[in-house]
């Protein structure tokens, strides 16, 4: 499942397998935050502000696995993921 969560113009996007910890499949800023913005709309990703979130998750590189201390804060980003889309883990 894929998500993506906005700061004003600050963006990452994460990426959840439901097996691995999340990974960080994207990030950027500016005009190229608003094309990832623009991709996840178009793809319905869902998209979640959450600010605080968005600058400690910018601090890690592409592909670079969740660190343990956000769990919680992530885990509530996947589940309301899940939510919007109406899916459950362990769904495709």
């Amino acid at each position: 499942m894929n998500n993506l969560a906005e700061i004003s113009k600050k963006v990452v996007a994460l990426n959840y397998d439901g097996i691995t910890a999340p990974i960080l499949s994207a990030k950027g800023a500016g005009e190229f935050a608003e094309e990832i913005i623009a991709l996840a709309k178009e793809h319905n990703i869902p998209i979640r502000e959450e600010p605080d979130l968005v600058g400690l998750l910018a601090r890690l590189k592409l592909g670079e696995e969740i660190p343990r201390e956000l769990y919680v804060a992530v885990a509530e980003v996947i589940a309301f993921a899940y939510m919007i889309k109406g899916k459950v883990p362990g769904q495709a």
